[in-house]
């Protein structure tokens, strides 16, 4: 049993839109949360079709109950982008609750759909994180993903490989996201190589026999389908010449490992270190969230090469990830240089070590212990 950390307690007096890429394990935890309620599937071809057919029969459906009902899970909602009206109505006359799941409100937004107004909250499931598995294996995570189906199973591949072929099939294809599905499979690939790397559109675009508008264009859909987030560069208060464009991230590191061809990773090599920060990187997006925070993650690096690999907020954290047992003095070179013009920021380096330390004004924490930190509170 996973319990996973998202409660929606909030659904008890708003509605919700619940987005999370597939297979993160929505409908899993909204049966959980709600079993019991009214539940209406949009992936079930014949509920798909009646309501797609004559959106106006949700309210007929639903204008029975007592008012202040709910929550009423709508899972896939962007199918069917009409039925937001009839929500819409019944919120304001019914008082009733929805949850609406899907993966992207892009097609929504891009459909001119009523958004509600305001009227409904937003959460994001991503995918497990650390604190939601008993006995977390940080080599398994690092190699299969965070993805449920994924790391649950000792071979992933032909799991990843069909997630791969329905998310190009169902979600650009059949939405209609791109005009021509072989070269956005061929940017995908490339983006999986640049996932951890500072964005280079121009390069990226020559790669794929496209303009840099495209790729741009390409990116958003990424982000907007939450198959990648967009980390920017963090510039102010600098005396130095910066880097100032952005890092991309793919949501989940065994899809990273995948469209690489890279599998079967192990410590003391380099495709894990890129894997390793990549897990790291992807448990600091999940909490903040979870958290609901209002600070950002971004990442540091000055034209001269001196680099930190995540920022949190103005400045406060500052944190590398290492995948070497033993944190060096060099290692710790672009947190001491953060350090020089940002002199409250808290200084992390998560590694491989054996045990917590400091080293100079650095606090080195082993993986498994930063990620317990981490959920627990205690580093952000």
């Amino acid at each position: 049993m996973f319990t996973r950390i998202l409660k929606l307690q909030e659904a008890a007096t708003e509605s919700i839109f619940l987005w999370g890429a597939r297979q993160t394990g929505k409908s899993t935890l909204l049966n959980m949360l709600f079993p019991g309620n009214i539940y209406i599937d949009l992936l079930k071809s014949d509920i798909y079709a009646k309501y797609q057919r004559k959106p106006s029969l949700l309210r007929e459906e639903l204008t029975m109950l007592e008012d202040g009902s709910g929550p009423i899970i709508i899972d896939e909602i962007q199918k069917i982008p009409a039925l937001m009206d009839e929500i819409h109505w019944l919120i304001t006359n019914k008082n009733l609750r929805f949850i609406m799941s899907g993966s992207s409100a892009r097609k929504l937004r891009r459909s001119g759909a009523n958004l509600l107004g305001g009227r409904a909250l937003s959460a994001v499931l991503y995918p497990f994180v650390s604190a939601e598995v008993p006995g977390f294996d940080l080599l398994r995570a690092c190699n299969n993903g965070m993805i449920p189906r994924h790391y649950l199973v000792e071979n992933p591949q032909k799991r990843i490989q069909a997630y791969v072929g329905d998310y190009l099939q169902e979600e650009i294809k059949e939405e209609a996201l791109v005009r021509n599905l072989r070269v956005f499979t061929r940017f995908l690939e490339v983006a999986a190589f640049c996932s951890g790397e500072i964005l280079n559109y121009s390069k990226i675009a020559t790669d794929c026999g496209v303009s840099s508008v495209t790729i741009k264009d390409y990116f958003s859909i990424l982000k907007e389908t939450l198959i990648g987030y967009i980390v920017p560069s963090y510039t102010k208060h600098e005396k130095r010449r910066m880097v100032q464009s952005p890092k991309f991230y793919l949501f989940d590191v065994g899809l990273y490992n995948h469209l690489r061809h890279k599998n079967n990773l192990v410590p003391k090599t380099a495709d894990f270190g890129k894997s390793f920060e990549h897990l790291i990187v992807q448990e600091l997006i999940a909490y903040l969230g979870y958290t609901g925070s209002q600070e950002k993650i971004s990442y540091w690096k000055t034209a001269t090469g001196l680099e930190a690999d995540a920022i949190i907020g103005e400045a406060r954290i500052a944190i590398e990830i290492k995948a070497t047992e033993e944190i060096s003095f060099p290692d710790t070179k672009g947190l001491r240089a953060f350090k020089e013009t940002h002199s409250r920021a808290r200084l992390i380096a998560v590694s491989l070590d054996r045990l917590p330390r400091r080293t100079g004004a650095v606090e080195v924490f082993p993986a498994d212990t930063f990620l317990k930190l981490l959920w627990e509170g205690k580093i952000i």
